[in-house]
């Protein structure tokens, strides 16, 4: 996986997948805000309250970026099992101490702050599985080793979120986990009774609770839930070219959750088909280049980091979408970049800059080996 030295260093180009990526996320950004302050312009607080909100957010996120974006990732490995613990610690602290919303637990704060921990954990996952997939590498055939000790760092960080509960935040942290899991070397008849297995488990949890049970049963019959048949008359209504900005409906207190998990809704309907699709577009070019990106990957912890932070923007972007469109159960879950709420805003921002990051960095040369505080083979 280490480029090769005929290869052109490309990590100071203009033109490069980071900046493809970066490029898209601004776009989606400024889309967001825009729309936003559309939705929210009959909300009793008034019309600038969650846009002012999102302003906030992008400048933090924007700082996080650039932090993110200098920081020495591998010098940040040495506190890869510290990170893992304070993740573990908060998403543990949020079930006894948490703010409580329509019965879930998953938010810390005080006043108006909140932080949504499962967020932060998401990419802490990532993190800490890289870098135990790095160094255990050439053992990832073994069953203990190499599949059922970072299985149980997945369960771990799942558990805790389903307890609060979030499944679909739990549900993508397995999807990014068994991902990387794989990609590393696991096999296949290890991993496909673990599918079974999660699946079934998600099964039991959901027939357990009540409202998930209903949520599912109206996903399946025709008789779907009064907000996602608003949802999808936003989009009947703006058609092929849109209502208008501030023109639409849905947001005067029809919908719900509109400047959240369903403002792709509002899109459709004030800007229609043609941004519906272009929002789409926009995730699907992110996912490419950050593929490509990928091919430069020197060692197997880098690749792994960077492919987990694609995933968590486009895999949470396909279940917003699929949730909105009647293809995926309801679920709450944000559109990254676009819909209103500070983590997810933060936590996207961190991710940008890991890949900016890994960018500027991968085209350097490699430390002598005597430098190298941490050994693992390259692949």
């Amino acid at each position: 996986m280490r480029a090769r030295s005929d290869e052109p260093a490309h990590g100071h180009s203009f033109v490069n997948p980071a900046t493809i990526i970066v490029v898209c996320a601004i776009g989606l950004t400024f889309l967001g805000l825009t729309i936003l302050f559309s939705a929210s312009a009959w909300f009793k607080k008034g019309p600038y309250f969650y846009l002012n909100k999102q302003l906030i957010g992008v400048v933090a996120a924007a700082v996080l970026c650039f932090v993110t974006s200098r920081l020495n990732l591998d010098y940040l490995r040495r506190y890869a099992w510290w990170i893992a613990g304070a993740c573990v610690v908060g998403l543990a602290l949020v079930l006894v101490v948490g703010i409580n919303v329509n019965g879930s637990r998953r938010w810390l704060g005080y006043g108006s702050l909140r932080l949504q921990v499962s967020e932060f954990a998401k990419l802490g996952l990532v993190f800490c599985l890289a870098h135990y997939l790095a160094l255990n590498q050439t053992r990832i055939g073994e069953i203990k080793r190499g599949f059922l000790y970072p299985l149980g760092l997945i369960g771990a960080f799942a558990g805790l979120t389903i307890l609060e509960p979030d499944f679909g935040v739990a549900a993508l942290m397995v999807a990014v986990g068994l991902v990387l899991l794989f990609l590393a070397g696991a096999k296949w008849r290890y991993i496909l009774p673990t599918l079974a297995l999660v699946g079934g488990l998600f099964s039991v949890a959901v027939m357990n609770n009540p409202n998930r049970l209903r949520r599912m049963t109206e996903f399946l019959s025709e008789e779907k839930s009064y907000q996602l048949r608003q949802g999808l008359a936003a989009f009947a209504a703006g058609g092929v070219d849109g209502a208008g900005l501030g023109q639409g409906r849905q947001q005067l207190s029809y919908l719900p959750e509109a400047h959240t998990d369903y403002i792709f809704s509002v899109v459709g309907e004030e800007l229609g088909l043609i941004f519906t699709m272009g929002v789409v577009l926009t995730f699907t070019v992110m996912l490419i280049a950050g593929l490509v990106h990928l091919r430069r990957a020197p060692n197997l912890f880098h690749f792994l980091l960077v492919l987990g932070c694609v995933l968590l923007v486009c895999l949470q972007a396909i279940i917003n979408l699929g949730v909105v469109t009647a293809v995926l159960p309801t679920k709450g879950m944000s559109l990254p970049f676009i819909s209103a709420g500070l983590s997810n805003l933060l936590l996207m921002g961190i991710l940008l800059g890991i890949i900016l990051n890994t960018q500027r960095t991968w085209g350097r040369a490699s430390l002598p080996e005597r430098v190298r505080t941490l050994r693992e083979v390259m692949a």
